[in-house]
């Protein structure tokens, strides 16, 4: 044990030197070392697919989950993705630095603020080795530095990618240490990391609800989070139909393992005879579960009956719920009642109904005539990000460059003192 703390305060130390670096780093020197990583992994992305295997085997015979093995999987579409979202960052502008909000004030000070980086960033994850390159690429564009704490089932995919970051930061003349990834896989690392307050600045976790609320509980440092993705789509009796079941269809199918695939449907009764049977034919034909209120289980044989516990789970399965609804106000109702503020959508034509959905969800990400699939940092333009946040101060929804920062008050005088 004591071995750990030693290795993570080194770490730590290390960290907050490299953060300071960071912080003075040029534009081009951190867009070159965004470029060199990509062009690292894009060149090794046979050998880390291969580590990855690795991991992926191991996962299967520890009898890891299925949503979990399919966040653990690299492919070569993913890995050209990892490097597409760093190309992407250096594209992104530079935000450190900017000044906003000047105005003279009546002593003739000018006051405004400046964007700054965060400091150190502790990011702890599991199962995505995709993270260690987002949040590599988002730390060092915006300035800051990171330790990144993976699970010990990506041990070796993360390493292979952390190799490929390194590669790329000695080439850009930046410290190594800037990205850290933590080579242990004891747990005690994550308590160590968690309560080092005088070298973190901001702790990121991303994973399961059991990851999340130990975190949130047990850190001494800020914790950017999101808990639950409980998203839903409503399809409104003024909905286009054909665009309703595609979008439905896209949200719960594209993936079930991920934070922003729709766990409940909720129709219109004024529509629910028209789109259900149809929807539903293509949620059986692609192996979904199907659980229902009783208005939903007449128009579908198939569907099991809906408990209570169904409104509030998050399933990263192949299983939904569905409820008729009355109307938009008991859609918004349901939504207030069990989402998870995360990310949801309605479908419709009605252009006011479609703006107090916007208004009245109280969601991270809130959409119309759209797939919650899209609440996602490189979906948003955002070239990657480091997790979601339901939370309401500082960051919310996908984090990318802006909410790895901070800004602080400058002041510029000409002599003036007060009086």
């Amino acid at each position: 044990m004591e071995d750990i703390k030693q290795y993570m305060k080194s770490i730590g130390h290390q960290a907050r030197a490299a953060s300071r670096l960071m912080a003075q780093a040029e534009t081009a020197a951190k867009n070159r070392a965004l470029l060199s990583i990509a062009d690292a992994i894009l060149h090794d992305s046979a050998k880390l697919i291969a580590e990855n295997a690795k991991d992926v085997a191991s996962a299967k015979a520890n009898g890891l989950d299925a949503a979990s093995v399919d966040r653990l999987t690299l492919t070569e579409k993913t890995v050209k993705g990892m490097a597409e979202g760093l190309q992407q960052i250096a594209t992104l502008p530079d935000l450190i630095g900017s000044i906003s909000d000047m105005s003279y004030r009546p002593s003739g000070i000018q006051v405004g603020k400046m964007r700054v980086p965060l400091g150190v960033v502790g990011i702890i994850y599991e199962s995505r080795p995709n993270v260690t390159a987002d949040a590599a690429g988002l730390c060092l564009k915006s300035g800051n530095a990171c330790i990144l704490r993976g699970g010990s089932e990506a041990i070796h995919s993360n390493q292979a990618i952390a190799a490929c970051v390194h590669q790329g930061l000695r080439e850009a003349g930046l410290p190594e240490t800037a990205v850290q990834v933590v080579n242990t896989t004891d747990r005690a690392a994550v308590g160590e990391l968690i309560a080092m307050k005088e070298y973190v600045d901001v702790i990121v976790p991303r994973g399961g609800k059991e990851l999340i609320e130990r975190i949130s509980s047990e850190a001494r440092i800020p914790v950017i989070k999101h808990l639950h993705g409980v998203c839903h789509v409503y399809i409104d009796d003024e909905a286009d139909l054909a665009k309703a079941i595609r979008i439905a269809d896209n949200a719960k199918t594209h993936r079930y393992g991920v934070c922003n695939a729709m766990e409940t449907l909720l129709v219109n009764a004024g529509v629910a005879a028209k789109v259900l049977p149809e929807l539903c034919k293509i949620y059986l034909d692609k192996g979904v579960e199907l659980r229902g209120d009783d208005a939903a289980r007449k128009l579908v044989a198939q569907m099991k009956a809906a408990t209570e516990e169904d409104w509030h789970t998050e399933y990263l399965a192949a299983i939904l719920s569905i409820r008729v609804v009355a109307d938009l106000d008991e859609a918004i109702a349901h939504i207030s009642t069990y989402g998870s503020q995360h990310t949801d959508s309605i479908v419709t034509e009605n252009y006011t109904k479609a703006m107090r959905f916007l208004r009245e969800v109280d969601s991270a990400s809130v959409m119309v005539n759209a797939s919650t699939r899209f609440a996602d940092g490189f979906e948003y333009g955002l070239g990657a990000e480091i997790g979601i946040s339901t939370d309401k101060i500082h960051a919310r929804g996908p984090v990318g460059l802006e909410g790895l920062t901070s800004q602080k008050f400058i002041v510029l005088g000409s002599g003036q003192i007060r009086v």
